[in-house]
């Protein structure tokens, strides 16, 4: 025996249904608060100083990184070990 019931209901009719509070207020407040943080915190955000952590302490400074790359393209294949010859 198959039984098969269905519901045509809203998501609010649904929510209610089972009891449960409504939050879209509290959500969309929380969005606004994240929102306004977001923008806030982009205001004074240095690129340089957010990636120090991550880079060599020789290469801390960004005229050192660029002479880096700057020589890893004007000659690829130094210290990529395929420098030796057939």
């Amino acid at each position: 025996m198959k039984i098969n019931v269905q519901f045509d209901v809203t998501p609010e009719e649904l929510r209610e249904f089972f009891g449960l509070p409504d939050v879209k207020s509290i959500q969309n407040e929380m969005l606004d608060r994240l929102r306004k943080q977001m923008h806030e915190g982009v205001e004074g955000l240095d690129p340089s100083k957010l990636m120090a952590p991550f880079l060599a302490p020789n290469l801390r400074s960004m005229e050192a990184a660029q002479r880096m790359l700057w020589q890893a393209f004007m000659n690829p294949r130094a210290g990529s070990g395929s420098d030796k010859q057939e």
